[in-house]
């Protein structure tokens, strides 16, 4: 005993910080997560099982009794050790040779469990917590000693309650009763608590896998109850003589995010919450021990609905293509994530094509296309393009100093060409966002520039391309960095990998009047004692002008009506204003439609989620050899089929007024009248704004070298040619400077030659030529307007 008072000594720092730790810890508890309605979606956890920590009066006396009766009779006499019990065990184990073992009060068992289950980390401290040893069993008594003088009996009772193992995954007395009887540790009866308190040494022992050992352990319980006063002999036989009376099956709940609930639906959603607040400074483990109550912002009818349209086009089973989808509040100061669907389902069985991959809400290897014109037409709005502005769309393109590729003659320019032969010479930069030439919006970028293109799709939302390495051998360097490094005009065409939580919240973006907030998943989150926790995350910032916001959603608001999405719109009856984006990738191997209104923001991606992608074919969607999907199809049918149940639900849909500064453009996109200036300074004047200038002779009776006419005036493309035409001092051939009598000016002859008939010279006429966004006229053969050359 001696040698035994020295090592417990010795051992003093160390029992006084655990003992303090005790005191203060407390259980690992399981952690509730909730839709915005407040019904559960999932349940965290611990791996060591649920718990729910409850207080002194939530236990039922009966429970609290039965424990005592049968675990330590003589807890409420002691000190937290039995010594005339200690002592015993510690003579009849020392005269039989064997390592001490017993005669543990209810205070050493709690000592014992929570150095087991909470402070434990590894195999190594797990088998120290249990170790039978004469030390380990001096620590306990030291710390049981302690902790009795510091909490007192109801609190030890209590804390033990709720930390020990039931069986069934079940820990902690709340647990317990769930999951056997499905009530309350408050409501068990003298039976239910007979069988529970039998349970804790032999947790693996359960009424589901032997009943008749349960059944025989409840009843030494009762009659111990019995023997000890609280039960009389007339309740123990009643209560004996009942069955055990438990749930058919455990009311028992999975752990984390797969399959809980409707997982099919829910556990992309629940992943992206595990992870949102891990990136907050909450760790997966805090939350799997925390006992937090997580009320998301899930919105379950919009989440049905988004499921049930992704699924609608893409079955949960389908080979190697999956579509997801995303829907965001926008607002002034915070974007709720209202669904997160995925046509697959969350899980991990590859046979029925499950998967734990976060494809709802991470960089994917697949791109949105022509999505990423918006990014360019943002860009040069920026820079004073109007969304008026008459955009050049030839069949084929050639640009250069802005990528690589394309080209027959293999130059180290870059070439492309529209998706087809069916688009026109010239759109506005409305009906270039509803139509989509891929050539006016190369242009366009090369105009812009690649770098402000790529800060633009940033800023807007795609914000893991600043933070994201471009590939591991150059972990410094972020994809926006390479991306601008390389300078391609291709980027305008969307072939980078994307979020697709990230392209419905740039959709949040523009339709929150310029303003980005991160993606948010979280209302509110309390403690496992009601308290609010704060949760970090970046604060909201004013990207773009509201005013360049509101004129972009207006220029996006024709896709539904004329544009690439109108053929999927009129499937549903879609009849509210809207802003929308289609895009499909080089190879067709993925797709995406962007859309939003002023109160619902979404994006739709679908793509080969194999190792090995292809190309897709559409209705149905498939694989196929000769890929044929594109965003306005499948994309564009599913936001449709998800947004139209829902649209109204968050208030009337309306597009934003526009500010006339970005309906005919300013700064660097504003083209000023230099019609009376001469050449040069007229020259000088466009330029110094960014333009470029082309000049052409016109014979006119104006002094030599003034600008006569211009071809754009008001708003242009920044960067984009101005042809002016300078007068050659001359008047024109076959016309005089002034009318001829009874001639009215302005007019015009129609006879061929441009003779007027009666011998005398053409009438004079005012003609402006190129006429922006006016074809060529080709006139027949032999007829001749004086002053302009034939054909």
């Amino acid at each position: 005993m001696g040698g035994a008072g020295l090592l417990s000594n010795k051992m003093s720092d160390t029992v006084d910080s655990v003992s303090t730790e005790l005191a203060q810890g407390e259980a690992p508890q399981t952690t509730t997560m909730l839709d915005n309605q407040g019904n559960p979606i999932a349940y965290l956890y611990d791996p060591a099982g649920r718990r729910t920590v409850v207080e002194a009066d939530q236990i039922s006396d009966a429970m609290k009794l039965a424990i005592v009766s049968v675990e330590d009779r003589r807890f409420f006499d002691h000190q937290g050790v039995d010594w005339r019990g200690t002592f015993r065990a510690f003579l009849t184990n020392t005269s039989s040779g064997e390592t001490q073992q017993g005669a543990s009060t209810l205070t050493q068992q709690y000592v014992k469990n929570y150095m087991l289950l909470v402070v434990a980390q590894n195999d190594a401290e797990r088998q120290e917590a249990t170790e039978a040893t004469s030390a380990r069993k001096l620590k306990e008594i030291r710390i049981a000693l302690a902790l009795d003088k510091e909490l007192g009996k109801e609190e030890i009772l209590t804390r033990y309650l709720n930390l020990v193992p039931f069986g069934s995954g079940a820990y902690g007395i709340q647990s317990a009763a769930q999951t056997y009887f499905g009530v309350d540790a408050k409501d068990l009866k003298v039976p239910q608590a007979a069988m529970l308190a039998g349970m804790v040494q032999r947790s693996s022992v359960t009424p589901y896998t032997n009943p008749e050992a349960v059944l025989a352990r409840r009843n030494v319980v009762l009659d111990t109850m019995q023997t000890n006063g609280v039960l009389n002999a007339q309740d123990t036989a009643a209560a004996k003589a009942s069955p055990l009376g438990v749930l058919p099956k455990p009311n028992s709940t999975n752990n984390g995010c797969m399959g809980v609930g409707d997982s099919a639906s829910n556990g992309f959603f629940c992943k992206y919450v595990v992870d949102y607040l891990a990136d907050a400074g909450i760790s997966p483990d805090q939350v799997n021990k925390g006992g937090y109550t997580i009320k998301t912002t899930l919105d379950p009818v919009v989440q049905a609905s988004a499921k049930a349209a992704v699924n609608k086009f893409a079955p949960a089973d389908l080979p190697k293509i999956s579509s997801v989808m995303n829907i965001i509040q926008p607002g002034q100061t915070d974007h709720k994530v209202l669904a997160m669907a995925s046509s697959r389902t969350y899980g991990l069985d590859s046979a029925r094509k499950e998967t734990s991959f976060p494809q709802t809400h991470t960089l994917e290897s697949d791109g949105a296309g022509s999505i990423f014109k918006v990014f360019t037409t943002a860009a040069a709005m920026e820079q004073g393009m109007g969304i008026n502005t008459v955009l050049d769309s030839p069949q084929t393109v050639r640009v250069s100093g802005v990528g690589v590729g394309g080209c027959e003659d293999g130059s180290k320019d870059y070439c492309v060409k529209n998706y087809n032969e069916s688009y026109k010479l010239k759109y506005t930069v409305t009906d270039a966002l509803a139509f989509s030439p891929n050539t006016a919006f190369v242009k366009l970028i090369a105009a812009t520039g690649v770098a402000p293109t790529v800060d633009m799709a940033v800023k807007l939302g795609l914000r893991s391309y600043a933070t994201t390495p471009a590939s591991p051998a150059t972990p410094n360097i972020s994809i926006a960095e390479k991306l601008k490094a390389e300078g391609s005009a291709s980027f305008t065409l969307g072939p980078v990998q994307v979020n697709p939580l990230e392209m419905a919240n740039v959709a949040a973006t523009i339709a929150s009047g310029g303003v980005w907030c991160p993606p948010n998943p979280i209302d509110s989150i309390t403690d496992s004692k009601g308290q609010p926790v704060k949760v970090s995350s970046p604060a909201c910032e004013q990207v773009v002008e509201p005013g360049l916001a509101h004129a972009l959603a207006n220029a996006m608001s024709k896709d539904d009506t004329i544009g690439t999405a109108a053929g999927a719109a009129k499937t549903v009856g879609w009849d509210l204003p809207m802003s929308a984006k289609t895009g499909t990738t080089d190879r067709e191997y993925s797709s995406a439609f962007l859309g939003f209104t002023n109160t619902l923001a979404g994006a739709n991606l679908v793509f080969d989620d194999s190792g090995n992608p292809g190309g897709i074919c559409h209705d149905p969607l498939r694989s196929c050899v000769k890929p044929d999907l594109t965003g306005g199809q499948e994309p564009a049918r599913t936001w449709f089929a998800a947004m139209k149940p829902i649209a109204l639900n968050y208030g009337p849909v309306v597009l934003p007024p526009v500010d006339e500064k970005y309906l005919n453009g300013s700064g660097k996109g504003a083209v000023p009248s230099v019609k009376g200036l001469t050449v040069g300074d007229a020259s000088k004047r466009l330029t110094d704004l960014g333009f470029k200038v082309a000049q052409t002779d016109q014979p006119n009776g104006s002094t030599k070298g003034t600008v006569v006419d211009q071809s754009v005036t008001g708003t242009a493309q920044p960067g984009s040619t101005v042809t002016l035409s300078v007068s050659t001092g001359q008047a024109p051939s076959g016309r005089s400077t002034s009318p001829a009598p009874g001639s009215a000016p302005g007019s015009a002859s129609s006879s061929p030659g441009g003779s007027s008939g009666s011998g005398g010279s053409a009438p004079q006429q005012t003609i402006q030529v190129p006429v922006p966004g006016v074809p060529p006229i080709v006139l027949p053969p032999g007829v001749v307007i004086p002053g302009i050359p034939p054909g």
